[in-house]
């Protein structure tokens, strides 16, 4: 089975948390990601001050930010076919004591 690679070209912050992604196939999804700033990895990420530091990474070609959190860019091409399943991760996430 052949699985396309992606890869994230630009980006730009179109609102609070949420961000156009554009990929190497000249298509793009606009991403709210607050439902999924969860966990250890992402909850940072509520601190808008450190989303909004999102830069792509040039060798991996994908969103990163300072924290080492990042979302492959299969994810992000396809988020509206996983976001359902993110949230709930997310969720299960919240449920988690720090540093567990």
């Amino acid at each position: 089975m052949v699985h396309p690679i992606y890869r994230v070209s630009a980006f730009n912050i179109v609102g609070r948390y949420t961000l156009r992604v554009v990929f190497d196939d000249l298509s793009e999804q606009t991403i709210n990601f607050q439902p999924i700033l969860a966990g250890e990895l992402y909850r940072p990420l509520r601190d808008i001050e450190v989303f909004n530091k999102v830069r792509i990474d040039p060798e991996v070609h994908t969103l990163v930010w300072p924290n080492g959190a990042d979302f492959e860019p299969a994810t992000l091409h396809d988020w509206p076919q996983l976001e359902e399943a993110l949230i709930e991760r997310a969720k299960r996430w919240e449920l988690v004591p720090a540093g567990n």
